[in-house]
């Protein structure tokens, strides 16, 4: 009897620490938007986004500040719904595109900021220039499972100076506001042992 006690204690235990080991995640680029906010004129927002967004994250659920995002934005994908505004972003006007064709952002460290709230700070590039940037988070929320996998989300918000990055910098304040507000909702996915990719 004492055995089989044990027994299923040593189950119990061994289940829970294999939870509480961190966990591979993949960014899901269809469930996936990275968007971003800047001032025209000074009188009105327009809203953008990078189409194509990928990276990976490392989940420790047992002790989040252990936790790390690597994520990669093309800058050839930016959508702000007029094709020659973005053509005028891609270029090297702004963005350049053809020479910075990427823009990554990799976390240094995670500490909690409240009930289910994060400090993100990470290295920020964006027109070859990396810069310091703390990503204020919600969540990640509790996995659920979903066609053969794992999936849960975060929300994430920062905000850059452009031209501390170089991006726009013969544009006037006055035209092109300068700080950039940036917007992430991210849906994370991890496959199930075996499960056929798609």
């Amino acid at each position: 009897m004492k055995r089989r006690i044990f027994s299923l204690v040593a189950i119990a235990v061994f289940t829970v620490a294999a939870w509480a080991q961190a966990s591979e995640w993949q960014i899901d680029p269809a469930h996936t938007t990275a968007g971003f906010t800047v001032r025209h004129m000074g009188i009105s927002n327009v809203h953008g986004r990078f189409v194509k967004t990928s990276g990976s994250a490392t989940v420790d659920d047992s002790d989040i500040t252990k936790s790390s995002v690597n994520a990669t934005m093309d800058v050839n994908s930016i959508d702000t719904g007029n094709e020659n505004r973005d053509n005028d972003l891609k270029s090297p006007n702004y963005f350049d595109a053809a020479q910075f064709p990427t823009i990554t952002f990799k976390s240094k460290s995670v500490s909690k900021n409240g009930d289910n709230k994060l400090k993100v700070v990470g290295d920020l590039t964006i027109h070859g220039v990396t810069k310091e940037v703390t990503l204020d988070v919600d969540g990640p929320s509790a996995p659920i499972e979903r066609g053969g996998g794992k999936r849960r989300g975060l929300s994430a918000t920062t905000s850059v100076n452009r031209k501390d990055f170089g991006v726009g910098a013969k544009a006037p304040a006055v035209m092109v506001g300068e700080d950039i507000k940036i917007d992430i909702d991210a849906e994370l996915t991890q496959k199930a042992a075996g499960a056929a990719a798609k």
